[in-house]
């Protein structure tokens, strides 16, 4: 609803106070004097005067004599006469035609060219709408002269603009389009601009003056479907401005739509700067590639967190030892490995006080897979070389049959009087692991033994003279005789580990033979060397290895870190938590049952305090936390429907799904889901639900085992997937980053929301 436009005389004022253009003729009055007339407005003759502060800026703006330059604030003297008003030419305003023939609608004064028309060709074809103003604001250079307008009003009016629901003035809209220190606006004469913008906003609020509060609707406007209210003594100006052919009729419904576009554009904008996106797919879809070669690139747990910690070093994260002391400070950012494969992340707000809470992101970055046995030098059988691996959780499941799988890992190696530790990946397919042709009936069929029927193979063993069918044309690897030298003698590591892994691994490390027996120790698994890869007629899901739960883990990590940019108004600690082992129980010091994520809080809390944590301010710091524990779940297969529970089966590219379970396998209840539900609608994120059947089995999450330790509310919730524990399966392609968005929204917008929940 619009409230009262003003009287004549407030129309007058405002008018006279609108009349700015930046077109290099100095510009006529807005009506002719017929028109001028009937408003009751004697027009004087009088000379336009050329704000000169603006014109030093490349800005051309004429104004009334004794009139403030809106755009620069000043009042300038007469420097250069214009022609009077008397001697312009008189008329009403027309529409210019070339404009109109390009479904443009631009008001003109007669005799006066068209500052659209005149614009470069390139630019002519876009109609004069607030978005390409707005967009063509941002091409323009930074004026060097003087500030387009007050900054604290300007500040004022950006922030409350998202909440205005009221049509904004004039004046409004001039400061807006100067915010973006805009040249381009100055190109469209307020006329130009209230006409493209609906032909009401600017005019039909132009009067900045309360309205009375005694009102009353115009029956004209509301005949004509416009909702205008009047003070009791005053005239309806919107009927002046229809009647005189100076204005076009407007429904509410295009105002309410001119007033969304501008809010919209405020948001966008906003959005913008914050970096807190909304979860739409365009958004979301940006995260797709980076997720996918991130798979790709790092096949295990020891890659997987050394590409985080680069990137929290690219984007400024401190890292920290566990071994040294800590000086944590607000506004800093943070993180702390443990043995390689576990790794915790966050940031401090620059408002932190003691006792305020944290918001924690836990998943785990480990998958299934099958490490090398301590001794993976195995009997060679029918001339091959095979190699001795264990199963890591359901790893060397079925779909491990005949895949091409590559090594990779950690070495430790020594140099000198130190040892270090250095990553390997042999990412070309080395081992497999043949299925029995079908052809032999039941064996064929299973079940198999993951001792001896599921051995990788690795190569031809040359020296087995019975099975030699290929002779092999390259020289073996290694010879017997390295391993019984000094260097590799009997009792050494490399002895019990396949001499052509050996070499290959040494060679990957830049080794030479002699530096053989440098090799300490090391940890290899196997992997699926295919690499991660958008599938599907439209490209709408991701096939990869190890997406449980590297999934969670990278878009909870991509999250914090666009969630720095938001630390000037935060007052808590944001933290992000990936642990390693999840897949066997969490059970070892760097898994979720380790002290790992307690002890790096309490010295975090310890540190801002500048004194060891009593339990009174641990224990504030923790009731005053929440926890989403962010671990995949079970998408629909369409193929079996059946076992799933209805309206529980989450769907692929929606977004995060709620896991719950009635015997506190996850941490999930009444309040968390409140909680997380108010910080996905702040982001327009969707949220799902899954559960199993009364029938079926649940799985576990580190979400329970952290939520008991630290005594922090929590919720489990995590992307869906098709496949789980497959050596391969698939996730949607929008998944990542409706992660990441709806990851952020929770970082950035739990502080508000647990103030609506201080009791829960």
């Amino acid at each position: 609803m619009v409230r009262n436009v003003g009287s004549r005389q407030s129309l007058r004022e405002s008018m006279a106070d609108f009349n700015v253009s930046s077109s290099s003729q100095n510009p006529s009055g807005r009506r002719s004097d017929r028109n001028a007339q009937q408003a009751g407005i004697t027009m004087t003759p009088v000379a336009g005067v050329k704000c000169t502060s603006c014109a030093s800026a490349g800005q051309t703006i004429w104004l009334l004599p004794g009139r403030k330059c809106p755009v620069c604030g000043k009042t300038p003297t007469p420097a250069s006469a214009a022609p009077t008003l008397d001697s312009r030419p008189k008329g009403k305003p027309q529409r210019c035609t070339e404009c109109l023939a390009a479904d443009r609608t631009v008001w003109l004064l007669p005799g006066y060219p068209c500052p659209i028309c005149a614009r470069p060709e390139q630019q002519r074809g876009q109609r004069a709408t607030a978005s390409n103003v707005l967009e063509q604001s941002k091409k323009q250079p930074q004026p060097t002269g003087p500030p387009s307008v007050e900054s604290d009003e300007v500040k004022k009016l950006f922030a409350d603009a998202t909440s205005n629901t009221q049509p904004m003035t004039a004046a409004q809209l001039r400061s807006m389009l100067s915010n973006f220190n805009s040249q381009q606006a100055g190109n469209l004469s307020p006329e130009q601009i209230q006409a493209e913008l609906g032909s009401t906003n600017s005019l039909f609020m132009m009067s900045e003056k309360k309205p009375s509060e005694q009102t009353k609707d115009c029956l004209s406007c509301k005949a004509a479907g416009r909702d205008v209210q009047l003070a009791a003594d005053d005239e309806c100006m919107m009927c002046y401005l229809v009647n005189n052919d100076l204005l076009e009729p407007v429904s509410d419904a295009q105002m309410a739509a001119v007033n969304g576009e501008i809010n919209n554009l405020l948001l966008a904008e906003k959005e913008k700067q914050t970096r807190f996106p909304r979860a739409t797919r365009e958004n979301a879809a940006k995260y797709t590639k980076p997720f996918c070669d991130f798979l790709t690139n790092n096949p295990t747990v020891f890659h997987a967190v050394d590409a985080l910690k680069k990137d929290l070093k690219e984007q400024g994260f401190t890292q920290l030892s566990e071994r040294n002391s800590w000086e944590i400070k607000p506004s800093g950012k943070y993180f702390v490995e443990r043995n390689g494969s576990s790794l915790i992340a966050f940031v401090v707000g620059a408002n932190y006080d003691l006792g305020n809470g944290t918001a924690i992101l836990a998943g785990h970055v480990d998958a299934l897979t099958a490490k090398l046995k301590p001794v993976s030098q195995v009997p060679n059988k029918a001339g091959f070389l095979q190699l001795g691996v264990a199963p890591y959780a359901g790893g060397l499941g079925h779909t491990w049959w005949d895949r091409d799988l590559g090594i990779g890992g950690r070495v430790h190696i020594k140099e000198g009087d130190k040892i270090v530790t250095k990553l390997v990946k042999l990412d070309w397919p080395i081992a497999k692991i043949p299925s029995l042709a079908e052809h032999f009936g039941a064996p064929a069929q299973g079940p198999f033994n993951k001792e001896t029927q599921m051995v990788p193979v690795i190569g031809l063993d040359s020296s087995d003279s019975q099975s030699k069918m290929v002779e092999p044309h390259v020289e073996p690897f290694s010879q017997p005789s390295l391993l019984g030298r000094a260097d590799g003698s009997v009792g050494s590591f490399i002895s019990t580990q396949p001499p052509a892994l050996v070499s290959a691994i040494a060679k990957a490390l830049d080794l030479n033979t002699s530096s053989y027996a440098n090799i300490v120790n090391w940890e290899l698994e196997l992997f699926d060397v295919q690499p991660a890869t958008v599938a599907g007629l439209n490209k709408e899901f991701i096939s990869a290895g190890r997406i449980d739960d590297k999934l969670c883990s990278w878009a909870a990590l991509q999250a914090l870190v666009e969630a720095q940019d938001d630390t000037s108004n935060s007052s808590i600690i944001k933290v992000v938590g990936l642990f390693d082992d999840e897949e066997i129980g969490s059970l070892l010091r760097q898994g979720a049952k380790g002290n790992f994520l307690p002890i790096t809080l309490q010295r975090a809390v310890g540190s801002l305090a500048g004194h060891k944590p009593d339990s009174d301010l641990m224990g504030r710091t923790m009731a005053n936390s929440f926890m989403v524990s962010s671990d995949v779940t079970h998408a629909a297969n369409p193929n079996f429907l059946s076992v799933y529970l209805e309206n529980h089966a989450p769907h692929l590219n929606v977004g995060v799904a709620i896991a719950a379970d009635s015997n506190g396998h996850m941490t999930t209840d009444s309040v968390s889901t409140t909680i997380l539900k108010r910080c996905a609608d702040k982001v327009g994120a969707k949220l799902q639900v899954f559960q199993i059947r009364n029938d079926s089995r649940s799985g576990g999450t580190v979400g329970p085992m952290l939520s008991s330790a630290l005594g922090v509310r929590a919720i489990d919730a995590g992307l869906a997937q098709l496949s789980m524990h497959s050596i391969r399966a698939t996730t949607g392609a929008l998944d990542p980053g409706l992660g990441v968005i709806m990851f952020l929204g929770f970082l950035n917008g739990f502080e508000a929301v647990d103030k609506e929940l201080q009791d829960s």
